[in-house]
């Protein structure tokens, strides 16, 4: 198994962060990498999600919600095409601080194809997670600010 994995500090509770990453409608507003997402977060539905990476076609998902556990992880496992290829558990854990949050964003990929798969999209997936975070602490700043 491999992955890819990103951390940042967000001086905002966890309920903050939580709310906004929960908040699927305002996506678009502010998420340069995860630019929609339809479905509920609740552990079991299917969600529909739009990734966006610099350079790269935006690219649909069709991912499953694995876990939904307020204020500090939320999860969903997809597949690119059959399961068993490349599949990837993306994973948002939140942890409270005594300035905030350490939000921890990553993914694990299994799967056969996940060495030249990932050798082509660790770059700008890695990016992604970033540039998600960066707009995230950003927002949840903001709303205690």
């Amino acid at each position: 198994m491999q992955e890819i994995r990103t951390s940042t500090s967000i001086d905002a509770s966890p309920d903050i962060v939580w709310d906004i990453l929960m908040d699927f409608a305002s996506y678009p507003e502010w998420n340069p990498f995860v630019t929609s997402i339809a479905g509920a977060p609740s552990t079991g539905a299917p969600l529909t999600i739009e990734l966006s990476r610099e350079g790269k076609k935006p690219m649909e998902i069709s991912p499953t919600v694995v876990k939904a556990d307020a204020p500090t992880d939320f999860s969903w496992v997809g597949s690119v095409g059959v399961k068993g290829l490349f599949d990837g558990h993306h994973r948002f854990n939140l942890a409270a601080t005594t300035s905030g949050t350490t939000l921890t964003h990553y993914e694990e990929f299994s799967g056969v194809l996940v060495p030249v798969v990932l050798l082509a999209i660790r770059k700008s997936t890695t990016a992604g997670f970033e540039a998600m975070n960066k707009a995230l602490k950003q927002r949840a700043e903001a709303t205690t600010g």
